[in-house]
C-alpha cells in the first residue's frame, strides 16, 4: 500500500473535478484527481457538445474532457487511475481516503466531484441508441432536434420540464406517462397540458427502442401497462427522463444529503457541513447539470479551498508563537 499526500484531494472527475485541479493547480495546492470508475465523467458518453462555451463548432464531450485532464496535468494535477472505496472525515483535516488498489490518499481539503449519472430504463436498444437519437438531457441535445419527431419518457418535474423545453425545437413532442396522470408540480402540468405542441400519451412504458437502416433511432415498441397492448411510435429522438442518481454512496451517513442523495452546501457556496470538505458539480446540484455550471463550481471548490487552508495555516502558525 502507497499513501499519496496532498493540499488538495479531489474525488471525481468530469468538468467539476478537472476544473477544481486547474485552479488548485495554479494556486500552486498541488492537487490530486482520483478519477474514478468514469474518468471524465457523463460528458465521456456524450458525442456532440454544442453548448460548452469557447467552441464555435461542435466538438465531442470525450475530447473535452481529454482537454480538460491534459490542462489540468500541464498545470501541476497528478492524476490517479484509483476508485475511492472509503473515506474518513472525522477529525477534519486532513482527511483521508482508499482506493480499491489499497492505496491510501490524504489531503488537507477534500473536493467532492463524483457526479450524479442519469437513471435509464434498462430496455433494448437503450444503450446501443445512446447519442444516436437516445438522450437523457434535453438541454444538452434537443437542439439536433429541429423540426423533428421527439418522445420524453417520464412523468415527474423533470420529464415535463424537457417537454416543454423540447417545444422550441420540435412542434411534435409526446411525453410517455407509465400512470395516467402526472407526477409534476400543478403549474407544470397546466403548462404541459395546455401546449398544443405536446401530447401525452397516458398508461405506457417503452419496451424497446428500435434503430432504422441508418443505424439512428427509428421507433419506440410500447405497451400498455393497463390492457397489455402493444403498439409502436414513430420518433427520431428519445429523452429518458427518470431522474438522476447522485455518486454520494461513499459519504452516507458522514455527510448531509437532502432527500433525493444529493450533498447538501452552504447556498452560493461548494462548502459542505465539515470544514475543508467541499462538492462541486452535479454532485450537489440536481437543477441544472450542466458542464459549465460543473465547471464554474469546481472553480469555486478550489477558490474556498484556497482560502480554507490559507486560514488553516495562519491559525497553526498562530498556535505555534
Amino acid at each position: 500500500m502507497t499513501t499519496h499526500t496532498t493540499r488538495m484531494l479531489i474525488i471525481g472527475s468530469g468538468p467539476a473535478g478537472y476544473s477544481a485541479a486547474i485552479y488548485g493547480a495554479r494556486a500552486g495546492m498541488e492537487p490530486i484527481v482520483v478519477q474514478g470508475l468514469q474518468p471524465g465523467g457523463q460528458l465521456t458518453i456524450t458525442t456532440d457538445v454544442e453548448n460548452y462555451p469557447g467552441f464555435a463548432d461542435v466538438i465531442q464531450g470525450p475530447w473535452l474532457m481529454q482537454q480538460m485532464q491534459a490542462q489540468a496535468e500541464n498545470v501541476g494535477t497528478r492524476m490517479m487511475w484509483d476508485t475511492i472505496v472509503e473515506v474518513d472525515l472525522e477529525g477534519g483535516s486532513p482527511f483521508r481516503a482508499v482506493g480499491d488498489s489499497g492505496d491510501e490518499y490524504v489531503g488537507d481539503v477534500l473536493v467532492i466531484a463524483t457526479g450524479a449519472q442519469a437513471k435509464w430504463l434498462g430496455v433494448p436498444g437503450e444503450q446501443e441508441l445512446g447519442g444516436k437519437g437516445v438522450s437523457a438531457c434535453a438541454t444538452c441535445d434537443g437542439f439536433f432536434y429541429r423540426g423533428k419527431k421527439v418522445a420524453v419518457i417520464g412523468g415527474g418535474n423533470t420529464a415535463v420540464e424537457e417537454a416543454l423545453y423540447l417545444t422550441n425545437h420540435s412542434d411534435d413532442v409526446t411525453l410517455i406517462h407509465r400512470r395516467d396522470e402526472l407526477r409534476s408540480e400543478k403549474i407544470l402540468q397546466d403548462r404541459l397540458l395546455s401546449h398544443d405542441k405536446i401530447t401525452p400519451l397516458w398508461n405506457k412504458t417503452v419496451e424497446r427502442f428500435v434503430a432504422g437502416e441508418n443505424g439512428a433511432l427509428a421507433k419506440l415498441e410500447l405497451v400498455d401497462t393497463v390492457t397489455g397492448e402493444k403498439s409502436e411510435l414513430e420518433v427520431d429522438g428519445a429523452f429518458v427522463a427518470i431522474g438522476h442518481a447522485p455518486a454520494t454512496e461513499l459519504f452516507k451517513g458522514k455527510l448531509p444529503m437532502d432527500a433525493a442523495g444529493y450533498l447538501e452546501v452552504e447556498p452560493g457556496t461548494p462548502k459542505t457541513a465539515i470544514p475543508g470538505v467541499f462538492a462541486c458539480g452535479d454532485v450537489m446540484d440536481h437543477v441544472y447539470r450542466q458542464a459549465v455550471t460543473a465547471a464554474g463550481t469546481g472553480c469555486m471548490a478550489a477558490l474556498d479551498a484556497e482560502r480554507f487552508l490559507a486560514t488553516l495555516e495562519h491559525a497553526t502558525k498562530e498556535a505555534a508563537e
